[in-house]
Formats: C-alpha cells, structure tokens, sequence
C-alpha cells in the first residue's frame, strides 16, 4: 500500500525515526530495526527503537515513554506498525489504537504477510488519519530486512580501503596500513552494523584477520566471521563456497565484505553487492595489487548508470564514499 510524498515536515519527522533506528542494528536480528517518534506540538514526547532480540517493537518503547501524552499525537515510525500478535508482546497497531494518536505515518509498509497493509488499516477502522509514506530514508533504514523479504539474501554491503590509483597492497602484498586511523575507526562502526563479515580465502590464510569490532564501548558487536572457500570452515568462522549461497546464511540481514579482490570481484560479477563503500588514501602506489579482480565485465556501456552515490565525507586525510546499486524495482 503506497501513499502519497510526505510533507516537509513529516519527511524530517520520519528522517529522525529512521536516523534512531539505527541504535538497533544488528542487535535486533531477525527482526528488522525499527524506529519510532511521538510527536506532540512538535515536540517529541517519546521515543524508541526495536530492542535486542526484535522484543520490544519501537512502538512500544516509545508510546511507554510518551504516557498519556500520545493520545492525540502525531505518531511517526520506519515501518507499518505490524498487525499479528506474539506470546512475545501485543501487536503494536492494537496497541497505538489504545493509545489514540491523531495521526500514525509509517515510512514503508511492511511486507510480512501477517501484517502487508493491515496493520495502517486496523489504524483506519479506529479513526485514526494512518498511512505509508514514500520514504527513501524509511527504506534505506531497513535495507537488510527489506533485501530479506525480497530476495531471500541478506543485503550486501561491499567495502574497499584503496590507494588514490586503485591499489590495496604492495607487489608483495603489504598492506598494513593504507588508510589512517579515522577511516579505520569508521570501519569498525560499520563492522558493528553488521550481522556477519566475509573475506575470501586467500585473504584469510595470507592475513589471518580478526575481523571484529575494536571499538571502546561495543567489542561485543562484533560480527559472525565468513570465509568464502570451497574448503573446509577455518576455526571459529563459517564457511560458504560461493556468493549465490548466501541466502542460506541464517538470520543474517546486513552482511558486510571486506576482501580481498577475488572475493570483491565474485560478488560483483553475479551482480550481488548492494552498496559500495570505498575508503580513499591520498597516496600513489603504482605497481601493486588491484583493489578488484576480473568482474567479467563484456562491455564499457554495461559499467554505467550502475552506482548512485548516496554518501561522501572526509575521514582524516582519508576520502570515505558511498554508492547504491540502482536497480529497476
């Protein structure tokens, strides 16, 4: 169920709810992370984000913190409110009826055929003004649980730390370190965003990386370890012999690639990689190793209109870019 671009105002309103949403991930696997602002005299009232092990739902969270104050609210939240009960909690559109907001804004609707549109209209039977809104943010938000529903795979997520001419190694593979402190501190942050990591093989019996998150505060998100190999599962990580198995990868919403380029270049020849994130060092190396191997890339025509950028900023002396994979919905 679509509905109309949401206002301006609305728009900032869900922008903030799916900015909260973030606090969620990836704890709240397998369910999707979800944010949610009530609203009152443009003043938020109350707020939430789907707690560790997908219970409580934001919604929750959020109409607790508010009180009475939600009744006659504006009620803004990343995806429809779901509409089945759980032995785990109350369905959140039973319980925003209770709670008797004006108006409920949901940034897209939620696929999940238990609830796939009848959680805005339970809202509607109850007089409640509830509708989906076309929002980007909403949907980038819940890029992995969206991904899941829709392909059956986690969403992919590919990262490449490069040289200014496009090398992540020296000739004899020397690669520590290419980026500074700062870009290697962001890629911890993303690291903890993320359900599991993957590199290939070679990277993994070259470098032994520990692939965690070695952030003061949130060492314990670190991420499930993935090796691509046709091989035997080293010690403490899984195993998969090649991209298209990742659908078999189990409540893994967010899955996070890190390398080397043979395994860069297999998710990118079968067309498997959501979002590039590429840290830039502003150094030459000439003659090393490629950030990407062979992508089987037939023709120039086929490489453009492929990549949006969706995201640039400077990480020290570093350059960090963004860029979504357009695809025909």
């Amino acid at each position: 169920m679509a509905g109309a671009t949401p206002i301006p105002a609305d728009a900032d309103w869900l922008a903030a709810a799916a900015r909260l949403a973030t606090r969620a991930r990836p704890l709240s696997r397998p369910n999707p992370g979800v944010g949610a602002l009530v609203i009152k005299d443009d003043i938020v009232v109350g707020r939430g984000w789907t707690m560790p092990g997908g219970r409580p739902h934001a919604e929750a969270i959020a109409l607790a913190q508010a009180g009475e104050a939600a009744r006659g609210a504006d009620i803004f939240v990343t995806l429809e409110p779901c509409a089945h009960r759980s032995t785990r909690g109350p369905a959140c559109a039973d319980l925003l009826v209770e709670a008797g907001p004006a108006r409920v804004i949901a940034g897209c609707e939620d696929p999940d055929p238990r609830t796939a549109g009848q959680g805005i209209a339970r809202l509607r039977a109850a007089g409640i003004d509830a509708r989906i809104a076309d929002h980007p943010p909403s949907w980038a938000s819940l890029a992995g649980y969206l991904t899941r529903a829709r392909d059956g795979r986690p969403h992919v997520t590919l990262k490449l730390a490069m040289s200014l001419d496009g090398r992540i190694a020296l000739p004899d593979g020397q690669s520590r370190w290419i980026t500074g402190e700062i870009a290697r501190a962001h890629v911890h942050s993303r690291r903890a965003l993320s359900d599991a990591i993957l590199v290939g093989g070679k990277t993994w019996r070259a470098d032994a990386p520990a692939l965690d998150v070695r952030l003061p505060g949130i060492e314990d998100r670190s991420p499930q370890r993935i090796v691509l190999t046709r091989g035997p599962a080293p010690q403490g990580t899984l195993a998969i012999a090649s991209p298209d198995r990742i659908g078999t990868l189990a409540d893994v919403l967010y899955l996070y690639v890190e390398g080397g380029a043979g395994a860069a270049a297999s998710f990118l020849a079968v067309d498997l990689v959501d979002r590039l994130e590429i840290y830039r060092a502003p150094i030459l190396i000439g003659d090393g190793l490629p950030a990407i191997g062979d992508i089987g890339l037939g023709n120039l025509s086929a490489a453009h209109e492929r990549w949006g950028l969706a995201e640039r900023r400077q990480l020290g002396s570093d350059t960090f870019e963004a860029y979504e994979r357009q695809r025909e919905e």
